[in-house]
């Protein structure tokens, strides 16, 4: 079974905080996760597969 991922659009991360100076947002598809940065939105944006993501994630969260 494929997994489907429909487009998120651009969000910010819930632990971003409104006065927060470091903040990305990022927008989730089935085949790129994009990665921007929230204060500067035109200076491009990184792209990764999703298990790329996933991987980058999931280290954050243990480290």
């Amino acid at each position: 079974m494929v997994s489907q991922v429909r487009d998120t659009g651009w969000f910010k991360s819930s632990r971003s905080g409104a006065a927060d100076e470091n903040c990305v947002e990022a927008r989730l598809t089935e085949t790129v996760v994009r990665v921007r940065d929230t204060k500067n939105r035109t200076a491009g944006t990184l792209a990764v597969p999703p298990a790329t993501w996933t991987a980058l994630v999931t280290g954050l969260k243990n480290a």
